[in-house]
């Protein structure tokens, strides 16, 4: 699309790996922006599929195939074509309502913000649809009216937010280019819109925002680098390796609190791992292993998660009985 003048331009990069099927309506809702001043690049990971063949019916978008190395190596490679004074991320499993780059735009040009993200509708497998963030305890303490449904966080806040949680996947994401520290970090298996958040919020003093205005759906199918995944996978990949890359990362940003914080997470999801080794894989020395690496973290707080876990499972399994 052609550059225009009075407007910032925005480049909206799109990832995607196998995904010949969903891919178009990806890209018609980012084509379908009422905020027309867009850079939109689609950045083929390896596919083996059609996608070529899909992005034909698309001669507006700028279209680059690499050699398959995964979501955040897909990004970066996006991001060394970008030209736009926002930088945004949409999957191609997710789309966006027709508003969402008007209303991102605006939000960061009012108030010279670093990065902003907005609500969601997740879509699950069995059917059900929820409003994301307005369900999100972590979220939840933020949240208060407004006329705009926006709300600005204070760096203190946003700063304890993102060491408690990830409430900005990437299709939610609007981020000011000039703010960008480093690349998506590679080395991340799940969480590399969490870590490159992080780097940013965790540079300097950054201004933040959040609309609980749902202005994008995820879908979630199998093939979800997060919803996709097993509980099991989840808490390997993401809450213990990512964690243990991005605590190393980080450590020396953090105050002591934060860090603990942080690590908070590493042991509760070493501990609820520890517990699907013994009870569905039958592996106690596996379960040995992570519960020692918990224990090394931190003694007191591992002692308090294990029957926290243990009830909490209970807890599940009796309301899924329960369930009609």
């Amino acid at each position: 699309m052609a550059e225009i003048d009075d407007k910032a331009l925005v480049s909206v990069i799109i990832p995607t790996y196998n995904r010949a099927g969903i891919l178009p309506l990806a890209i018609n809702s980012a084509l379908s922006q009422s905020y027309a001043n867009v850079q939109i690049i689609v950045v083929d990971d390896g596919s083996e599929d059609n996608t070529a063949e899909i992005i034909k019916a698309f001669p507006t978008i700028e279209y680059y195939v690499k050699e398959h190395g995964g979501q955040a190596a897909a990004r970066n490679f996006g991001l060394s074509k970008a030209r736009g004074t926002f930088i945004t991320t949409l999957d191609s499993d997710d789309i966006w309502s027709p508003e969402f780059l008007a209303k991102c735009v605006a939000k960061m040009e009012a108030g010279d913000l670093d990065l902003v993200f907005a609500n969601w509708l997740q879509n699950y497998i069995y059917g059900d649809t929820t409003d994301y963030l307005t369900g999100d305890p972590n979220v939840k303490r933020y949240i208060k009216p407004t006329p705009d449904r926006w709300i600005d966080l204070t760096y203190a806040e946003a700063r304890h937010l993102f060491l408690l949680c990830c409430p900005s996947p990437s299709s939610s994401l609007m981020i000011r280019k000039s703010s960008i520290v480093t690349e998506w970090n590679e080395n991340i298996l799940i969480g590399d819109d969490w870590c490159m958040c992080l780097d940013i919020i965790l540079s300097k003093e950054r201004k933040i925002a959040f609309t609980i205005e749902p202005l994008w759906e995820k879908r979630i199918d199998s093939q979800n680098i997060f919803d996709g995944r097993t509980r099991h996978e989840v808490l390997r990949f993401l809450y213990i390796q990512d964690l243990e890359t991005m605590t190393d990362r980080f450590k020396e940003k953090l105050s002591k609190e934060e860090l603990f914080t942080f690590r908070m997470l590493y042991m509760a999801a070493l501990v609820e791992l520890s517990k699907h080794e013994i009870i569905r894989g039958f592996n106690l020395k596996e379960a040995m292993r992570l519960l020692k690496k918990s224990f090394a973290a931190d003694v007191g707080y591992t002692l308090k998660m294990i029957p926290f876990t243990l009830r909490e499972s209970m807890r599940k399994k009796w309301m899924a009985i329960k369930k009609p």
